[in-house]
């Protein structure tokens, strides 16, 4: 079947990765963003517009019909956009997929989280809330059977945006004694971009694939020592990383999460499971490739679109350095 789909964003990193593999089954693809990121993958029908303007949300209906709505830029973006697009488009799309995140579950309780763990409110600041919120209301408008929720707990690969790998990578490349974060073998569970798109248009494709999905990598495959070793390794064995306990980087007012990219603190570290996405046929590759083909991608002149977010990621060498003689003085 030709799948008629609508792309929400649909030119960088997820969403481009989606346009490009719904293209590839030869399906018909609708993009709507402001045109200003990035230029539109060829083959697509763009339509320009903004979320948060209602004018441009109507224009955009009467584009319609779709099978399906693919939304990868909801994260960022308030919640209340997010409901107005889904008011917006109930009428004229057959199922709503929503991207939206593993940091919507609560903290406390023991075992990996599942998609029936307790989830935040849908009031107050932080990424948890909003994604909360950006569920509850597309699940208020399209019900049950026609919303699909991805929730990963981070989407790596070439084309990254936020900057967290990349910023691994080029801080490894520098070289010299490199400060790494907690327990090296602490579970971390990054889902390639590549994947997370194979996932999404597989169930775009599957009217009765609807429910909640945790987009991760198997539990205790991946760790955030084998992510520092490898790009380590693929940017030339330059770096030495220098351990430091939780414990010592909090004292020293290490934000995780953004100065030490990836490194998830306290509770965000708890276990994901992927179970229900992999019977549904999520498959993730090894993030040692993820990391050698950002590395790649990097080196062949690759380039971000410019985000906010780019500009928060990894810590000050003059903080690090200091971090760095304290734990040799312990020693």
């Amino acid at each position: 079947m030709r799948m008629r789909i609508l792309v929400l964003g649909g030119t960088w990193f997820l969403g481009r990765a989606v346009v490009e593999g719904a293209l590839r089954r030869g399906w018909e693809v609708t993009t709507f963003n402001r045109g200003r990121s990035a230029a539109d993958s060829p083959g697509v029908r763009p339509v320009r517009g903004d979320r948060a303007t209602a004018a441009d949300l109507r224009r955009l209906a009467e584009e319609g019909p779709w099978d399906a709505v693919l939304d990868t830029s909801a994260p960022g973006i308030a919640p209340e956009a997010v409901r107005a697009g889904a008011a917006a488009l109930e009428p004229v799309a057959g199922r709503y997929l929503l991207v939206s995140s593993a940091e919507v579950y609560r903290g406390g309780g023991a075992g990996p989280r599942t998609e029936s763990s307790a989830l935040h409110g849908d009031g107050g600041d932080g990424a948890g809330p909003r994604a909360a919120a950006a569920e509850g209301a597309v699940g208020g408008l399209f019900g049950a059977a026609r919303t699909v929720v991805l929730r990963p707990w981070a989407v790596l690969g070439p084309g990254e945006y936020a900057g967290r790998l990349e910023w691994w990578l080029r801080r490894a490349r520098r070289g010299g004694p490199m400060l790494a974060p907690g327990d090296p073998g602490r579970c971390v569970q990054p889902v390639d971009v590549r994947d997370a798109a194979a996932f999404a248009l597989r169930l775009a494709a599957d009217g009765g694939a609807a429910g909640a999905y945790n987009v991760v990598a198997p539990i205790g495959r991946e760790t955030m020592g084998g992510l520092v070793q490898d790009c380590v390794t693929v940017t030339g064995r330059r770096a030495v990383p220098r351990w430091a306990d939780g414990a010592v980087l909090r004292a020293h007012g290490v934000r995780p999460g953004t100065e030490l990219p990836l490194w998830p603190g306290g509770d965000g570290g708890r276990p994901v499971s992927p179970a229900a996405a992999h019977r549904a046929g999520l498959v993730c590759r090894p993030l040692a490739e993820t990391v050698m083909d950002t590395w790649a991608w990097l080196e062949s002149g690759g380039r971000p679109v410019p985000h906010p977010r780019h500009a928060r990621q990894g810590i000050a060498p003059e903080k690090e350095a200091a971090i760095l003689a304290a734990l040799a003085a312990e020693r």
